[in-house]
């Protein structure tokens, strides 16, 4: 019991890392060190059903307590790494002990990306990352108040849905030209431009947010092209970034995160990283990406369980998100960057239900399935194999998937 495992973050890297390291063998001590004062718990549902208050707390850990103390994990919670001297192998935690180590896991995640606007110190105006950001904001959710979504994105539109449903006039403001540009093809952000404007929340697009405004509380939003929008309550939802400033701190290399290989060391190889953090190699696509998805935390923390404890153990997935808005679940895998063409299977422009396929010289390199779950399985295995496929038969719906592989 001499070997101590550190690991930095209690996040859903963090969960799976632990009580891996106790199946694949690790004999020593697991020490996770988190900034909150709750074991992890999943932060999707933070945007939908915590938010909606149709979960709790419990029914979002990712892990119940007593498996974590069958694995015989310790926590050192509201507590976070301060910093890391590789030298002589201990971490300076913001309680000023400090822990030795034998390995050491980052699974620090990311951060919200802050704007800096007039007025965004008001009361009222909130980012949504974490369980006290959505119990600062639930005191301003009220039927028929103003509610101002600044950022047209997975959590834009998700907490549009959900206070939508609340009985809030929700207005959601995009600086780019349609929802989710960043991210997915036209035709998935008309689509859900239309099913938001069905539910009756205002979309603007091409409307970039100048400031706030409000006596001590927010009352207006300002807009570059002189429109306001009045608000009770504002939610800025603009992206993240990864949280690689105790690595750089430690002189580990960083590039658009945190660089990990294929077994999810760093540039010290004592030193591992997984989650939102991490920048690494995708064989499949055979690119470097960095992905702020549950799937890659999972998957990273099950190659460092296994590298940690001596096995041949690699990074080699299909990288697969998910969105749940109102009775849609969007199911994605793979990476569309570099698509030049897209199929769909379905009608985009009725009803809620098709996918959007995205191919590159025949091959479909990922999907986009929105109450399509057949269509995103099928996807995952076919990613992989990157074989040409009969357009026609993807488009069609009466032949079944499987004759497609």
């Amino acid at each position: 019991m001499s070997e101590i495992f550190v690991i930095a973050g209690a996040s859903h890297a963090a969960a799976m890392l632990a009580p891996s390291l106790r199946q694949q063998g690790w004999q020593g001590r697991i020490v996770v060190v988190g900034a909150e004062a709750s074991i992890p718990y999943h932060r999707p549902p933070l945007s939908k059903d915590y938010l909606a208050g149709e979960k709790t707390l419990d029914e979002i850990l990712i892990r119940p307590a007593k498996v974590y103390e069958k694995s015989e994990v310790e926590f050192i919670l509201d507590t976070t790494v301060e910093s890391i001297n590789r030298d002589n192998k201990t971490v300076r935690l913001s309680n000023s002990e400090t822990l030795s180590y034998d390995k050491l896991a980052l699974t620090v995640g990311s951060k919200v990306r802050k704007v800096n606007l007039s007025g965004v110190d008001l009361d009222g105006v909130f980012y949504l990352r974490d369980l006290k950001d959505v119990e600062r904001i639930s005191a301003y959710i009220n039927a028929g108040a103003n509610a101002v979504i600044v950022g047209g994105g997975y959590i834009g539109l998700e907490t549009a849905a959900v206070l939508n449903r609340k009985g809030m006039n929700v207005t959601v403001l995009e600086m780019m030209e349609r929802v989710m540009q960043r991210v997915t093809a036209p035709v998935i952000s008309e689509f859900y431009t239309r099913v938001h404007r069905e539910e009756g929340v205002s979309i603007r697009c091409g409307t970039g947010v100048t400031g706030f405004k409000g006596n001590g509380k927010v009352a207006k939003v300002l807009c570059s092209d002189g429109s306001e929008f009045a608000a009770d309550l504002v939610i800025i939802g603009v992206g993240i970034l990864p949280n690689t400033e105790l690595a750089q701190a430690a002189g580990l290399k960083i590039d658009n995160g945190i660089v990990v290989n294929a077994q999810a060391q760093t540039s010290d190889p004592d030193v591992f990283a997984a989650g939102d953090c991490t920048y690494h190699h995708n064989p499949i696509y055979d690119r470097w990406v960095r992905l702020e998805s549950v799937q890659n935390a999972t998957d990273q923390s099950r190659v460092i369980a296994g590298a940690a404890c001596g096995k041949d153990t690699s990074y080699n997935s299909v990288p697969w998100f998910w969105s749940d808005q109102y009775d849609l679940m969007l199911q994605i895998a793979g990476l569309s960057q570099g698509y030049d063409e897209i199929v769909t299977r379905g009608n985009p422009g009725e009803g809620r239900s098709f996918a959007a396929f995205y191919l590159k010289s025949g091959r479909v390199i990922a999907v986009d399935a929105i109450n399509k779950p057949q269509e995103f399985m099928f996807s995952k295995k076919l990613i992989p194999a990157r074989k040409v496929v009969d357009k026609l038969k993807l488009a069609d719906t009466d032949v079944p998937v499987k004759e497609l592989l």
